[in-house]
């Protein structure tokens, strides 16, 4: 994962829709089994701004957009199911997002916009990993075992993630959606 750097008096953090029990354990477990290293340190989760870095001084703007991101979308339900894969463009295997995929779509549009703006390296498409940068025969035990799973569960707020000095990732603060 690449991760951008981090000075003195700035965070490191990201937006995601996280996955939740049981189905977000499930996958951890899971990734973990596939050998990769970060399934401790990354919650499972559909990813809306990936890893970024501001001024600590600067997160009372970004708790303000985030606020007005929320009212502006309503809950909208997301199903797993299956697996898909980045290769060979990048070393991942990820569940796909098969429903609600155009709500995280655009949920993602508005995030990234104002104080967050920032210029993709590629195109965006909801996922949730399961394996990342681990030899070629763990990435295809994630596609093989993984093909059948499903999950289906309300995203009603998306949440900040902070990455800690120790490494792992974990929701700092939550933002309802509240649109109709």
């Amino acid at each position: 994962m690449r991760l951008p750097d981090r000075l003195d008096g700035q965070v490191r953090f990201g937006v995601a829709l996280q996955v939740p029990p049981p189905f977000g354990p499930q996958l951890q477990e899971a990734r973990a089994g596939f050998g990769d290293p970060l399934a401790p340190l990354i919650p499972p989760h559909v990813t809306l701004l990936g890893p970024t870095v501001l001024d600590a001084s600067d997160l009372d703007q970004v708790d303000e957009h985030l606020t007005a991101v929320g009212r502006a979308h309503a809950p909208f339900t997301v199903h797993l199911r299956g697996t898909g894969t980045f290769r060979p463009v990048s070393d991942v295997v990820f569940v796909q997002v098969v429903q609600g995929i155009s709500e995280c779509e655009r949920l993602e549009q508005t995030v990234r916009s104002g104080p967050l703006t920032e210029e993709l390296r590629f195109n965006y498409h909801p996922h949730v990993t399961v394996a990342h940068d681990v030899p070629d025969a763990a990435l295809d035990r994630a596609f093989e075992e993984l093909a059948d799973f499903h999950a289906q569960f309300l995203v009603d707020s998306l949440q900040v993630f902070e990455h800690g000095d120790d490494g792992v990732w974990r929701p700092v603060r939550d933002f309802p959606l509240g649109g109709s």
